[in-house]
């Protein structure tokens, strides 16, 4: 029996390193095949970085792209641009000089202007706040006397008629019962006085009326005298007055000009309205309920502001500050009081001229006190 060949122990490398030397010495002989590995299958994490990352190189493509056709353009239009540019041109602009003015010219332009006609002023003072009088008209002022032609026509009678004696010396007119004007001041009863805001306040009641006819000053001729005093006010000045009892009458709520409208219309005021039953209503048109006596006068004097006061009474006051129980004469110190108050809201000196009739010893030393203390003066009058 034939012997079986034994099995070849070769190991696969050396069967590997056999086939390719067998190739090498026979090149006809066909090559084995590679057999290739299998990739293993992708995760998802892997596909959606993929898909990132040719989002993005599309983007940046992309972009490169837009930039590219963009510089292209902006190259064309500068090209363009400088193929179109206008030609330059030159222009001469006339320049327009006007010569100067010969003082000939000057003399004979101011020369017209004088002889045009000068402007007129119409305008009248309209007042707003509801009162019980009209303000007065614009007084008429001639123009000619404020456009000379001149500097010598500023020395004129006219003017002289404006400035001089004639409107100092007489402005204040004559002197009134027991005291003559000259022009630096005013007097009232005898009584002098300087300024240019005058308050004029009259205790009406019954015992100043009584003791007035009893002085031989009947209440006729306080209101002559002092019709008299408002008529000799210039008109640089302003005043006022008030009448009172307990209550008092203002006969303006302010100050107003002395013009002759208003002299009027004060002294019709005084002659209609004046108070001569010694009593005063609150209830009547134009009465202020005042419970203070002469305190609550001066209070309201404070409020007008004037330089000068004119008292006329008999030194003697009440009042019932708290509305009840029976009339009391008024204690000095709370006179005191508000007349140091007066001067230091108005901040100045404000002299009260006090007209007495027929006042107490101790009244008209108590008085005397305080008005000389204000710079003014204290007069009781008698019966010559």
């Amino acid at each position: 029996m034939p012997v079986p060949k034994p099995e070849s122990q070769e190991s696969p490398w050396q069967e590997r390193m056999m086939s390719e030397v067998s190739i090498q010495l026979n090149p006809d002989s066909p090559k084995p095949k590679k057999v290739k590995k299998k990739k293993p299958p992708q995760t998802r994490e892997e596909v959606a970085k993929a898909n990132r990352r040719a989002m993005i190189g599309s983007i940046i493509i992309g972009s490169i792209a837009v930039h590219a056709v963009a510089l292209v353009l902006f190259g064309l239009w500068t090209v363009a641009k400088h193929f179109s540019r206008p030609e330059a041109r030159f222009e001469m602009k006339k320049v327009v000089k006007i010569p100067p003015k010969t003082p000939e010219h000057k003399m004979n332009v101011a020369k017209h202007e004088a002889m045009a006609p000068k402007p007129t002023f119409n305008d009248k003072l309209v007042s707003t706040r509801p009162i019980d009088f009209a303000l007065p008209e614009m007084p008429e002022v001639n123009l000619d006397q404020m456009l000379p032609l001149d500097p010598s026509e500023l020395i004129s009678d006219q003017v002289n008629g404006l400035v001089g004696s004639a409107a100092l010396g007489s402005g204040l007119g004559q002197g009134l019962s027991g005291g003559g004007g000259t022009g630096e001041g005013m007097s009232f009863f005898g009584v002098k006085a300087n300024g240019d805001r005058i308050l004029l306040l009259f205790d009406v009641s019954a015992s100043v009326v009584n003791k007035a006819e009893a002085a031989g000053i009947p209440l006729e001729r306080i209101q002559e005298e002092t019709m008299k005093m408002i008529g000799t006010l210039p008109i640089s000045s302003r005043f006022s007055l008030i009448q009172f009892t307990g209550n008092y009458m203002p006969f303006t709520e302010e100050l107003i000009a002395a013009t002759p409208k208003n002299k009027e219309l004060a002294q019709e005021w005084v002659e209609d309205k004046w108070v001569t039953s010694g009593s005063m209503s609150s209830t009547t048109t134009g009465v202020v309920q005042n419970l203070t006596g002469v305190v609550g006068i001066l209070e309201r004097a404070i409020q007008m502001r004037p330089d000068v006061i004119f008292l006329i009474s008999d030194a003697s006051f009440q009042w019932r500050p708290n509305g009840g129980g029976g009339f009391s004469n008024i204690p000095y110190d709370e006179i005191e009081d508000v007349v140091e108050r007066m001067e230091d809201e108005l901040r100045q000196e404000v002299p009260i001229h006090f007209i007495a009739f027929e006042p107490k010893d101790d009244d008209a030393s108590e008085w005397s006190k305080i008005v000389r203390k204000t710079g003014g003066e204290f007069r009781e009058l008698k019966e010559k």
